[in-house]
């Protein structure tokens, strides 16, 4: 499995890495622009300027971008125990509402 990261997102590498490292599976950041390029795909594929399968739209735009690939590093164990306390509804901070109700973060 493999995360794709796409927007202005994929212009951050320290989210980029993170999200790697969070979930423990590659992470390929790009395009940027991947709205406009599903857009123009689209109109072009409706003009009948280009053929194909969906695949192979994908694979155009692969082609025509640069990606960048982050692969998971470090100790997972830290992101585990903070997955393991939001499964069981811990605020993700530790602490508790003082008023007593549901935590927004909840």
């Amino acid at each position: 499995m493999t995360v794709h990261l796409v927007g202005g997102g994929a212009r951050n590498p320290l989210l980029c890495q993170l999200t790697a490292n969070a979930c423990g599976l590659p992470v390929v950041a790009g395009p940027v622009e991947a709205a406009a390029y599903g857009n123009l795909l689209v109109q072009a594929r409706t003009a009948g300027a280009v053929t194909g399968p969906l695949p192979a739209l994908r694979a155009l735009v692969r082609d025509s971008v640069r990606l960048r690939q982050y692969d998971p590093e470090g100790d997972r164990s830290p992101w585990e125990r903070a997955a393991a306390r939001r499964a069981a509804g811990e605020h993700p901070t530790g602490r508790q509402r003082q008023d007593g109700r549901e935590s927004p973060c909840a």
